[in-house]
């Protein structure tokens, strides 16, 4: 550019020319008299900048409304557990010509993915963590334990036979990461004896239950015959054979994620120590990270058994 266009054009935010007041040429809009192209500037108004605030705030709302959905639902299918009153073909999709995952067996228990039925079909979850569609009409639905209410097994449905049990399932708001178990039984009293679960970790602890990040215990329990049902492959291979159990919040919280669980929340539950035989109750849930393995989880008393 020379400097004729230089003394008619300012330079403009953008790095561009455009026109000083009276330079225009006889259009009066699209170049300078040295024939230098006007370029427009814009500045955004303060109610654009308004709206823009608006709808920035809209947004924010509207996003944090969807989140707290999602925990709401995600909350109230945990406690959505099924079982199966006939054998069943577990499909790919809710459709009867759908591929065939598997067959399931009468009085298998499972969990709803979805509480209510699609095309006459349930998604659900089995207990060896298959995702499918099963016959809705195949499916009885166990009724959801409302927050705050203990529920009395009875006799142990999982396990070998059981004094009756009484589990606080308020406990179920401080469980960090819950979406993560699948609840196989919502109480239940298992016996057996405390085994040191540090053994085999370099750092030991004196109380022989390893302390975990989130705060929780992870105990182990070396169970009685008669609750042997209760293990699985991941019991036996990562758990030396025993039965997991984790009081929730025991222990300080040192992983930022797991904080809000345990916020305004300890467990006093007394540790008996190694060796000791106690009678455990809890919930009775599979871990579906890790190995899988099945464990109490959350633990609402340990008592010794003399």
């Amino acid at each position: 550019m020379d400097g004729r266009a230089r003394g008619q054009g300012i330079l403009n935010n953008f790095g561009g020319y455009r026109c000083r007041e009276g330079a225009a040429s006889a259009d009066g809009q699209r170049t300078c008299r040295s024939g230098v192209r006007k370029i427009r500037t814009f500045q955004s108004s303060p109610k654009q900048e308004t709206r823009g605030d608006q709808m920035k705030i809209t947004f924010g709302r509207t996003a944090a409304g969807t989140l707290l959905l999602l925990f709401v639902l995600s909350s109230s299918v945990l406690a959505q557990q099924a079982s199966l009153r006939r054998n069943v073909i577990l499909r790919r999709d809710p459709s009867t010509s759908s591929p065939v995952l598997g067959h399931l067996a009468k009085g298998a228990r499972i969990m709803l993915v979805d509480a209510s039925p699609d095309s006459g079909f349930y998604h659900v979850r089995t207990e060896d963590d298959q995702i499918g569609w099963v016959f809705s009409k195949y499916v009885i639905v166990s009724e959801s334990v409302p927050p705050g209410t203990p529920t009395d097994a009875g006799t142990s449905t999982a396990g070998g036979p059981s004094p009756a049990a009484t589990c606080d399932s308020n406990l179920w708001n401080h469980v960090y990461h819950s979406y993560r178990l699948i609840v196989k039984q919502q109480c239940i009293a298992v016996t057996g004896t405390i085994v040191d679960a540090t053994a085999t970790q370099r750092v030991k602890q004196s109380d022989g239950v390893r302390h975990e990040g989130d705060g929780d215990t992870h105990g182990w329990l070396n169970v009685d015959p008669e609750f042997q049902n209760l293990l699985n492959a991941g019991n036996m291979s990562d758990e030396d054979g025993n039965l997991v159990f984790e009081v929730i919040c025991r222990f300080p919280v040192t992983q930022k994620d797991a904080r809000s669980a345990c916020q305004g929340y300890t467990d006093h539950i007394v540790l008996p120590p190694v060796g000791s035989r106690v009678r455990l109750v809890g919930s009775y849930v599979q871990d579906t990270f890790h190995a899988k393995w099945n464990e109490i989880h959350p633990v609402t008393s340990i008592t010794v058994i003399p």
